[in-house]
């Protein structure tokens, strides 16, 4: 499956730096205010961000051979 540079770009920002962020945030927050489920809502984001990473790097992989390109 090929996807666009601009669909690669937002989902590569969301793995590497939205979720990450709000999984910290809203862990701080919960801990802070006693919102409920803070390690299992921080876990799951994290666990999403890292799932959206290895499919662009699954796909950046195929693009690579696909291309001739030798860069992982």
């Amino acid at each position: 499956m090929k996807i666009s540079d601009k669909l690669y770009n937002i989902l590569k920002w969301v793995a590497l730096i939205a979720l990450p962020a709000f999984s910290w945030f809203y862990q701080l927050m919960a801990n802070t205010w006693g919102l409920p489920y803070s390690s299992e809502v921080a876990t799951t984001l994290s666990g999403v961000g890292t799932l959206i990473g290895i499919l662009i790097g699954v796909s950046t992989l195929q693009y690579n051979k696909e291309n001739g390109n030798n860069v992982a």
